[in-house]
């Protein structure tokens, strides 16, 4: 009789759930109970609700895809999805790397380590609509702007900074950026802290310059929090909402318009909910899509 068939027979034998995987699940089940309450509970209502029309949320008629026809015939949907996909590249270029190197540089830093941490950590406790309402500030066009100010000493021309459709998206990244990296960089600076001392001696003794640990130990160690955070940081940049909102209501020219702006405004200016929830489940469907491609090209044997 084979080996295979003999670990058939063995676990034939064996009760489906033992006491262990029972004690498992017990423990899962709240978080299990909280999940589907708040999140597949919504996601479904919003695909009952995108499929028909209401007055208000009282649910009046059924009508099938109607709604999601006619937001792909809204201008505004396409020129919100392509903006919002250019936010994502933006935030890849600006902002997925500047947390590794604060995290990078604070960890090679002798001195006043704690003070960096809190530093970089501080623009994180700022509320959001004051960080983004103080930038718009500093961005102001003509001479009342603080950066044309400070240009204006150097005798350079005032800017029209979030006027300007090619700067508007790349600057509302760096403001995101702005506050968010520093939170980030403490998760690579904690993942940092677990690799062994003893690695980073040897490297140094066999020579290796601040680079070459660099290179070899800590960018190994730290790439796989990595992969974790970027498709964190993309679902969270699909659904940036307030910054154009409130910088410059989706403008110039609708250069800042995001895809969750548009339910925004389905659901707070019109107050059409149908519509509403009809761009959330494909905003819904859009990131799942990406992120099973996302793991399936970053899955790896070892995964």
């Amino acid at each position: 009789m084979s080996k295979t068939k003999n670990n058939y027979i063995q676990q034939r034998g064996k009760p489906l759930l033992q006491r262990k995987d029972i004690i498992g699940w017990l423990i899962m089940l709240p978080t299990i109970v909280l999940f589907g309450f708040f999140v597949w509970e919504p996601l479904l209502e919003s695909v009952i609700l995108s499929m028909h029309n209401a007055n208000g949320i009282r649910l009046e008629e059924f009508v099938g895809f109607n709604n999601y026809i006619e937001l792909f015939q809204y201008p505004i949907f396409l020129k919100s999805l392509v903006n919002t996909f250019v936010y994502i590249f933006w935030s890849l270029v600006i902002g997925f790397f500047t947390p590794m190197i604060l995290a990078i540089l604070i960890t090679e830093t002798v001195h006043f380590k704690s003070f960096f941490r809190i530093g970089v950590y501080f623009p994180n406790m700022i509320p959001g609509l004051a960080t983004v309402l103080m930038w718009r500030y500093l961005f102001l066009p003509g001479d009342t702007g603080v950066f044309n100010i400070i240009l204006s000493k150097i005798g350079i021309e005032p800017q029209v900074w979030l006027n300007n459709t090619a700067l508007t998206i790349p600057l509302i990244i760096v403001i995101m950026t702005w506050r968010g990296a520093g939170a980030t960089a403490l998760l690579y600076m904690a993942n940092i802290g677990n690799i062994d001392p003893g690695l980073y001696e040897a490297a140094t003794i066999d020579g290796a310059n601040i680079f070459k640990r660099i290179r070899y130990i800590t960018a190994p160690s730290i790439f796989s929090l990595g992969k974790t955070l970027l498709i964190i940081q993309i679902i969270a940049v699909f659904q940036i909402l307030y910054e154009p909102l409130v910088l410059k209501q989706g403008g110039p020219n609708n250069a800042s318009y995001s895809i969750m702006m548009v339910v925004w405004n389905y659901a707070n200016r019109n107050f059409d909910y149908p519509m509403a929830a009809a761009t959330s489940v494909v905003i819904c469907a859009i990131l799942i899509i990406l992120s099973g491609l996302y793991f399936k090209i970053t899955k790896t044997k070892e995964d």
